[in-house]
């Protein structure tokens, strides 16, 4: 059986046992559901709550729901929002290393005008040389039909879940916020992709103030099926420059990043603590029998990790550290913040975070004929204060919204950096843009994101 475990909004990562080359015939439904069973009674961190008698003849994705300890607000509001099955688990744990089919463009779908049906993409970043990015599509562009037909609530789904070339017409919202489609199209074929989560990097200088700036969109550590940390290892590169520039003050901007690998959080958040390599970063609490069973295995250390050390670390000499958040923001992404809460003052901008507290685990069958791959939550996560209180999200300190109007990565007309650079320098660096949608117009229109489907949406794993 291979295990990985995953945090997106938690990640967690264990070790693979690969049995790829051996021959074996495929697994009957009720072989897979009892190989589900076995592996939920085992894991999920709720595992008292799993019936006792499942129905073992449903289909496996039927299987599985049935097990869950579903979240309810008003009945279970410590229940399961996050575990997910996939019918795949070679997809699954390709799409959790950043490895997908994807034309490279992630967007928002947000109802636009207000009071209409009608719907608009918004590009929030392209991979570079993916099929969009060569098509010409960047941050801020905006679409309102596919393949000729507007976007509207009830057939924007049809149009955009395919895998398939898709023709994006564009469009644009004129100074006083009237649409106008233009004639501008564009094809564009999804191809597979590895995405580098490291996307963009800047230095700023206002008087005495030396702000390090990077964008950063999942905790992958390298590409898929790598083996050299090659990720991790230039988010070391940049802190490297930012130590020699002399970098006072910090912003990270997560508000697109899902989560990911804990322990890409780990080396992440080492570059930055005002902590040692012997200061617990997080601690891990599972279910009783993995508890026992692991405590027995491999001793308390099994339950939290220490920050590591790191040349490159600039905690010491920073005076302000900012995150940029949005309700995008999960899993892997709150366990930094939540990590560094106790060493250090965080500022939060943006919109509150998802909520993800929680982490999961990767499992296949592969060598007992199963194709499925399953992601059951198996852990909760808590702080080096025990503290774990952000199952509701976190609320930021300044709530900004990025609008439907976005600028390039830096600029600072862009509202969440305009605003970390206030937080510090104490000067507005851009005049404040008049008549700039509120965060609560923008949460009431927006519908969904490409990035909420990454990686499982919303996850985080631990490497074990």
């Amino acid at each position: 059986m291979k295990i990985k475990l995953f945090l997106s909004v938690l990640f967690l990562g264990a070790a693979l046992v690969s049995c790829k080359d051996k021959n074996v015939d495929p697994a009957t439904e009720t072989e897979t559901n009892q190989w589900i069973y076995d592996n939920m009674k085992y894991w999920y961190y709720w595992t008292d709550h799993i019936p006792a008698k499942p129905d073992l003849t449903k289909d496996p994705a039927a299987f599985f729901e049935s097990l869950l300890y579903k979240y309810d607000a008003t009945l279970r509001p410590d229940g399961d929002r996050f575990s997910w099955i996939q019918e795949s688990a070679d997809e699954l744990e390709a799409s959790l290393g950043g490895e997908s089919k994807t034309s490279g463009m992630e967007f928002k779908l947000v109802y636009y005008p207000s009071g209409t049906n009608n719907v608009i993409g918004i590009v929030l970043y392209t991979i570079p040389d993916s099929p969009a990015a060569k098509a010409g599509f960047t941050r801020g562009d905006i679409f309102s039909s596919v393949n000729g037909q507007k976007l509207t609530g009830s057939n924007y789904s049809q149009l955009l879940n395919t895998q398939e070339k898709l023709t994006y017409t564009l469009a644009k919202i004129d100074k006083d916020g009237v649409l106008e489609e233009g004639a501008t199209k564009r094809d564009v074929t999804p191809i597979v992709l590895q995405e580098d989560p490291v996307f963009f990097d800047t230095l700023f200088s206002y008087g005495a103030d030396k702000i390090g700036y990077v964008v950063y969109h999942q905790f992958i550590p390298e590409p898929y099926k790598g083996n050299d940390k090659e990720y991790d290892k230039k988010l070391d590169a940049i802190f490297a420059k930012f130590k020699s520039g002399s970098v006072n003050s910090l912003i990270i901007d997560l508000r697109y990043n899902p989560g990911g690998y804990v322990s890409s959080a780990t080396n992440f958040a080492s570059l930055i603590a005002k902590a040692t390599a012997n200061d617990v970063f997080y601690y891990k609490e599972y279910n009783a029998q993995v508890t026992e069973t692991s405590r027995k295995k491999y001793g308390d250390s099994y339950f939290y990790d220490k920050f590591v050390t790191k040349s490159q670390n600039i905690g010491a000499d920073l005076k302000h550290l900012v995150f940029l958040v949005s309700s995008r923001s999960a899993s892997a992404s709150e366990l930094m913040i939540n990590g560094l809460k106790p060493y250090m003052d965080v500022t939060l901008v943006g919109s509150k975070t998802v909520g993800k507290n929680v982490g999961s685990v990767t499992l296949s069958g592969k060598d007992k004929g199963i194709k499925w791959g399953l992601q059951p939550i198996v852990s909760k996560s808590l702080n080096s204060k025990h503290e774990s209180n952000y199952h509701t999200g976190f609320v930021p300190d300044a709530q900004v919204s990025e609008g439907n109007i976005l600028y390039p990565y830096g600029n600072p007309k862009d509202p969440l950096l305009g605003e970390a650079l206030f937080r510090i320098t104490g000067t507005r660096i851009t005049r404040q843009v008049k008549g700039a949608r509120t965060l609560q117009d923008e949460e009431a229109l927006e519908i969904t994101s490409t990035i909420q489907r990454k990686a499982g949406g919303s996850n985080m794993f631990y490497d074990q």
